[in-house]
C-alpha cells in the first residue's frame, strides 16, 4: 500500500468522537410512495394507490447523521417549529444517539418539509413525480437569535470544528456569525461553510463547499463545462469569501480545490459518473472533508477523502450516509 493511502486511512481512524457543531436549517424530508394504476378521469394525472411513507432529515440533519455514521459526536444548533415535522426530527436523531439539547423549539416557526412522491409499477424500480416543499424562515427574533448565540459560546470550548448548512431558512444569521467568527478563529477551530444562495454572506471561514450552481449564482457566471472558467471562478471566490480554501464540486466531474497561494487541484470523480441519487451529496462532502480536518488532514488530504464519499453516497437513493469502512474499502480498491 502507497505512502498517500496509509495517510487517509490514518485519518479515518482518527475520526471517532470528534465534536463537530452542525449550526444551520433542519429540515424534514418525508417519501410517499405509491403504485401507478390509471389516469383521473378529473384532469390528465396519475392516479396512484398509496403503499407506505418514509422520512429521513435533509439540510443539517443530513450532515449531522453523516458525522454520527463516521464516528463523531456532532451536536446540533438551530431552531425547529413547535409542529410534528419538528417532534419527528427530533425523534430521529435521538434515535440515532445525537442530542437535541441545543435545538430550539419556537412557536412563531415553521419545520421546514420537503415531501417526494414517488411512484411506479409493482415490480419497477420508483421514480419521483412531484416534489412539495413547506417552507417558512426563521423569524428574526433578538431573543431567538441570542439563544443561538449563547449556544454557540457556550460549545466553543467543547468543539472541534463547526459546519454551517444554510439552505436559506435563515436560522444562520449574518449578525450572530460576525460575533462568533474571532472566537471560534482564535481557538483555532475549522469552520466549513455550506450556503446555498449566500455564499459571498459569510466571510473567513476555513473551507467553503459550493456546487457549479451555486458559484455561478453567487459570481453571476456561466461555467457550462469550461475549464479555465472553473479555474477563474474558483480563484474569484476564494478571494471575495476571504476562505482559506474551496472545495468546488462538479458532479460527474469530481471536485476542484482552491488554496492561497497554491495551483488549483483537480480531483477526478471516484467511481462511476453513473449516478443514482446526487441528493444530500454535499451534506455528506462536507462533513467528511471537515472531519478529515479535524483527523489530521490537509486539505488536500481532507479533499481526497470528501471525494471518495461523495462518490459512494450519490449511488444511494435519497438522503443517505456512509460509514468508516465503505470509505476505507474505497480507498483500499482503488488502483
Amino acid at each position: 500500500m502507497d505512502k498517500k493511502k496509509r495517510s487517509l486511512l490514518q485519518v479515518i481512524d482518527n475520526f471517532s468522537q470528534k465534536k463537530i457543531i452542525v449550526w444551520g436549517d433542519f429540515i424534514l424530508d418525508e417519501y410517499l410512495y405509491g403504485t401507478t394504476r390509471r389516469i383521473s378521469r378529473e384532469a390528465p394525472v396519475l392516479i396512484l394507490s398509496y403503499k407506505r411513507r418514509e422520512f429521513s432529515l435533509g439540510g443539517g440533519g443530513n450532515s449531522l447523521l453523516n458525522l454520527k455514521a463516521l464516528g463523531a459526536n456532532p451536536i446540533a444548533v438551530g431552531v425547529l417549529g413547535q409542529d410534528e415535522a419538528g417532534s419527528r426530527i427530533s425523534q430521529i436523531l435521538k434515535q440515532n444517539g445525537i442530542s437535541t439539547r441545543h435545538l430550539i423549539r419556537h412557536k412563531a416557526h415553521s419545520t421546514p418539509v420537503k415531501t417526494r412522491i414517488l411512484a411506479g409499477e409493482e415490480t419497477t424500480r420508483k421514480q419521483q413525480i412531484l416534489r412539495i416543499d413547506q417552507e417558512t424562515k426563521v423569524p428574526d427574533l433578538p431573543a431567538l437569535k441570542e439563544k443561538i448565540l449563547k449556544a454557540l459560546l457556550d460549545l466553543r470550548t467543547q468543539a472541534d470544528a463547526v459546519i454551517i448548512s444554510d439552505y436559506d431558512y435563515y436560522t444562520v444569521k449574518e449578525d450572530i456569525f460576525r460575533r462568533i467568527l474571532p472566537r471560534f478563529q482564535k481557538s483555532n477551530i475549522p469552520i466549513a461553510l455550506d450556503s446555498r444562495f449566500r455564499l459571498l454572506d459569510f466571510k473567513g471561514v476555513t473551507v467553503v463547499t459550493p456546487n457549479e450552481p451555486e458559484v455561478e449564482e453567487a459570481l453571476q457566471v456561466r461555467i457550462n463545462d469550461n475549464d479555465q472558467v472553473v479555474t477563474q471562478a474558483g480563484k474569484t471566490l476564494l478571494k471575495k469569501s476571504e476562505a482559506e480554501t474551496i472545495l468546488l464540486t462538479r458532479g460527474s466531474q469530481g471536485m476542484v480545490l482552491f488554496e492561497r497561494k497554491k495551483s488549483p487541484f483537480p480531483i477526478p470523480i471516484f467511481g462511476t459518473s453513473d449516478i443514482v441519487d446526487v441528493t444530500g451529496a454535499g451534506d455528506t462532502v462536507i462533513s467528511v472533508f471537515t472531519l478529515a480536518l479535524t483527523s489530521g488532514a490537509s486539505y488536500r488530504e481532507a479533499a481526497h477523502l470528501a471525494n471518495y464519499a461523495g462518490g459512494l453516497v450519490v449511488m444511494k437513493k435519497g438522503t443517505s450516509t456512509i460509514t468508516p469502512q465503505e470509505l476505507i474499502k474505497a480507498i483500499e480498491s482503488e488502483h
